[in-house]
Order: structure tokens, then C-alpha cells, then sequence
């Protein structure tokens, strides 16, 4: 443990050190962290299992992707679904269902031993888009503004809206004793979304109108502001938790209450402190993806599932995010841009990992091979170097 605290120390102060040029060559941190996870994996091989399948490590993750969510959706400007909601429609609630059913089926060819509920938690995985080993890229001015909101607002609002769908399947794959069919999965997952929700409106209303009736009074500084809406994701997610809901969901509720409901001049730089926090936790995950990617690769994983791997980085999401925006106000080659853009990161490993914890061993290392070999693609494809200069030059001539 120690030798890992200083490992991940050492390299994010060197990031630190270097960023700016770190940032022209377009390598975000987490890249650097998961080359010292995968080096510190050669020695935690024979453990990580055992580590990653403990009660601790399960609600650490939880509470990791609660503070996550939280940060993602105080990121979306422009309103609710941003400068062009019609569009978030169609990439939120077209695109991305097709995408998962699509996953599904390819899974269904490729993994012929694992059961459609564990199939559709490996899509769950897959599926979701994570700018944080590529966040270059939605700051990259050769990339059309209009894409690059879009894709914020996607990144932003997807993992909330996969979550709950995770969570049913693996109630479905992992736990038999509550659910035995798809009825029984909904009744136990609808349940618990309902009253995340509820939470998170709750809690999120309530922090939101305080923190705004405290500013107008000057009953706070600016300082304990920003350590508010830290304990913001914590706070929803333990309500939600503590009457059974689901807490990943509340979590994300509450940012996007905060996010519209808070009134204030100085609201982004209340965020700072989240967001720094957000960035440590992403780092950590990724320190742990990349000891996991060792185990998850020693162990083997069929000739099928990089496979896979590569059409759920390729056309599991082109085709469904072109299929989406036809008739849109995108062109052509926008809308090619918008698929090919759909980096995979923390959501992804976080899911990974609470799969892994659940279901039985053999189930487990399948999602997580999966995870693996999805996420080390997305990093070759997307975050070291990526296809961005060839395709903007494709999407100016369409113009």
C-alpha cells in the first residue's frame, strides 16, 4: 500500500511539474498513472483479486463513482442538455440505448459462454464515454465547438443514465436469490432508482437554495462554499443508501439540481475544489486499472474478446451516434467526428470493478478482461495521439 501511495505521488507530481508541455503533446495524467499501475501489477498479481473482493474496496468504488457523477453532471452549460438540447436527445436516449443493445448482441457472437445478464453488464462497461484520458480533446479548438459540446454534455449525463441499467443486470447475473427473471430485476431496481431520485432532488434542492441564501446574507465565504458541494456527492449518495435507493443515481441527481438551482458569480470557481478532487480520484482509479489490466491479462483472456474490445470502441458506437443524428443540423463528417470521438475511461473502470466484486469468479473475469482490453484501446486510440488531426481536417471540408 505505501509503495503504492508513493508511486502514484511521484508520478502526478511529475505531471504537475510538466503539464504544459504535457498538454501540448496531449497526454493527459491518467495515461502516465496506468504505465505505474500496469509496472506496479508485476508485484500485486497474485493479491489483486483477492484485495478487489472485499466489502472496503466495493464501497470505495461506490463512493468514488458517486463524487464522479456528481462532478459530470455540474459540467453541462447551456441549460439542462446544453446549448443544443435536441441534439443530447439524440446522442442520450438513441444512440446509446442502440449502442447497448448493440453491445449486447456482438456479445452474444463473440462470448458465446457468458449469459445475456452478464453480457448486458459487459455492455454497461463498454459503452459509456470518459474524457479522462483524452480531456485534451474537448478543449481542442480544431474540433468544432457544437461537437465539443456535445460530446461534454454526453460524457456528462450518460454514466447517470447506464447506472441504473447496471445495477439491474447485475442483480440479474450476480445475485439469483432476489432475482430470478426480468420482472425481478426491475422490481428490485426500480424501487431503488425511485428513491434515488428523490434523494438526490432532496438533497440537492435543499444544499442548493442554502448555499444561495447564505451567499445573499453573507453568512459564508467562498472557501466553505466550495467544501459544500464537496460533501454534496457524499451526502446524496449516503441518503440514498441509507433508505436503499440507489446511491450512484442520487448522486448524479443532486449535481444536476446544484448545477441549475445554484445562483452565483463565483459558482465555477466553487466548483474548483470538487473538480481537483474528481481529478485525484480519476487518477487513483486509473493507478488501479492499471495493476488490474496485468491480472485481468495474465490470466488470459480469448481470442474473441479483443475483438470485441475493438468493435465496442468502433462501430458498437459509430453506427448507433450516425443512425441518431440523421436529420440532424450535423454534417456528415460532424456526425463521424461525434462517433469516433467516444473515449472510455473511469465510468467504465469503476463499473468493471464492481462486477468483478459481485459476480462469481468466472463471470467476474470476464467483464473485467473486457474492461481491460476496451479501456488500454481507448488509451492507444484516443488519448496517445488519436485520430483528431486527420479527421478535423475531413470535417473543415465539409464545411
Amino acid at each position: 500500500m505505501i509503495n503504492s501511495i508513493i508511486v502514484v505521488a511521484v508520478v502526478v507530481v511529475l505531471w504537475a511539474l510538466c503539464a504544459a508541455r504535457m498538454h501540448e503533446w496531449r497526454i493527459a495524467a491518467p495515461v502516465l498513472v496506468v504505465f505505474a499501475g500496469i509496472a506496479m501489477g508485476f508485484t500485486t498479481r497474485n493479491s489483486i483479486a483477492e484485495t478487489l473482493n472485499t466489502q472496503v474496496a466495493l464501497r470505495v468504488a461506490e463512493i468514488i463513482l458517486a463524487v464522479l457523477l456528481f462532478v459530470d453532471a455540474t459540467e453541462v452549460r447551456g441549460g439542462l442538455l446544453g446549448r443544443d438540447p435536441k441534439s443530447a436527445l439524440r446522442i442520450l436516449f438513441i444512440a446509446l440505448p442502440l449502442s447497448l443493445a448493440f453491445a449486447v448482441l456482438l456479445g452474444g457472437w463473440l462470448l458465446p459462454g457468458a449469459s445475456w445478464a452478464v453480457l448486458l453488464v459487459i455492455a454497461c462497461v463498454v459503452v459509456p464515454t470518459d474524457f479522462a484520458p483524452a480531456a485534451t480533446l474537448v478543449r481542442d479548438e480544431r474540433i468544432p465547438a457544437r461537437v465539443r459540446d456535445l460530446l461534454t454534455v454526453e460524457s456528462g449525463y450518460n454514466d447517470g443514465i447506464v447506472s441504473p441499467i447496471f445495477l439491474a443486470a447485475l442483480v440479474l447475473a450476480g445475485d439469483h436469490t432476489h432475482a430470478e427473471s426480468v420482472g425481478g430485476a426491475l422490481q428490485t431496481a426500480v424501487p431503488s432508482a425511485v428513491k434515488a431520485v428523490v434523494a438526490g432532488l432532496v438533497v440537492g434542492l435543499v444544499l442548493a437554495y442554502a448555499m444561495n441564501i447564505a451567499e445573499r446574507r453573507e453568512l459564508s465565504t467562498e472557501q466553505s462554499q466550495r467544501i459544500a458541494l464537496v460533501a454534496a456527492p457524499l451526502l446524496s449518495y449516503a441518503a440514498s443508501v441509507a433508505v436503499h435507493g440507489n446511491g450512484f443515481v442520487a448522486a448524479f441527481v443532486c449535481g444536476l439540481v446544484v448545477n441549475v438551482v445554484r445562483q452565483s458569480a463565483v459558482y465555477r470557481r466553487e466548483l474548483e475544489l470538487l473538480d481537483d478532487l474528481g481529478f485525484l480520484l480519476t487518477v487513483g482509479m486509473w493507478f488501479v486499472f492499471g495493476s488490474v489490466a496485468v491480472y485481468a491479462i495474465a490470466e488470459g483472456p480469448d481470442w474473441r474478446m479483443p475483438l470485441f474490445c475493438l468493435a465496442a470502441l468502433t462501430l458498437v458506437r459509430i453506427v448507433p451516434v450516425l443512425l441518431a443524428m440523421i436529420g440532424s443540423r450535423f454534417g456528415r463528417r460532424e456526425r463521424l467526428l461525434l462517433g469516433v470521438l467516444g473515449p472510455r475511461g473511469t465510468t467504465s473502470i469503476v463499473f468493471g470493478l464492481l462486477a468483478f466484486n459481485v459476480l462469481a469468479i468466472e463471470d467476474g473475469l470476464t467483464v473485467i478482461s473486457a474492461m481491460t482490453v476496451t479501456v488500454l484501446g481507448s488509451v492507444l486510440l484516443h488519448g496517445i495521439g488519436g485520430p483528431v488531426a486527420a479527421l478535423t481536417r475531413l470535417v473543415r471540408a465539409d464545411r
